[in-house]
């Protein structure tokens, strides 16, 4: 299964994980964001930075998750009526929580708080599969379309 997540160029050449909280885990919790195709990542992205278009250069990452992993997968019907909302981030990060420390599943599939149709992968970089499993494919210049505003535009 093929992944992708859009980072800074100096993240870009390795499976990164600073630790810090959000969504899906707590601070101390080293976890990669992915999502499963492109436009949804740098949609993810932009929500970050309320749609302003990151400074710097980026790069898109294609992630592949060796098969067969089952992931741990996180649906709509599991999840409260707002869990979306940034007011529940104490039960996600719970949740994320009890499956990061778990160790049970190498990734949890999860629905993105902006398409919920769509899907997003949280990778457990601490999972005794992760350096066997989760590899890097190919690391590629990213442009951000100029139609989205900049700081200072």
């Amino acid at each position: 299964m093929i992944v992708y997540r859009l980072a800074r160029e100096k993240y870009a050449n390795s499976l990164f994980s600073s630790g810090v909280a959000n969504r899906w885990n707590r601070n101390g919790q080293h976890v990669i964001y992915c999502s499963e195709n492109i436009s949804l990542c740098a949609l993810e992205l932009l929500a970050h930075t309320n749609g302003i278009r990151p400074a710097g250069p980026f790069r898109l990452m294609r992630i592949e998750i060796i098969e067969p992993v089952m992931p741990y997968i996180m649906g709509l019907t599991n999840l409260p009526e707002n869990w979306h909302h940034l007011s529940a981030y104490a039960y996600t990060q719970k949740t994320g929580s009890d499956w990061y420390d778990s160790l049970e599943a190498l990734c949890m599939r999860v629905p993105s708080a902006i398409v919920p149709s769509e899907q997003n992968y949280v990778i457990n970089t601490l999972h005794h599969d992760f350096v066997d499993k989760v590899r890097l494919v190919e690391s590629e210049n990213f442009f951000w379309d100029n139609r989205f505003p900049s700081r200072g535009a």
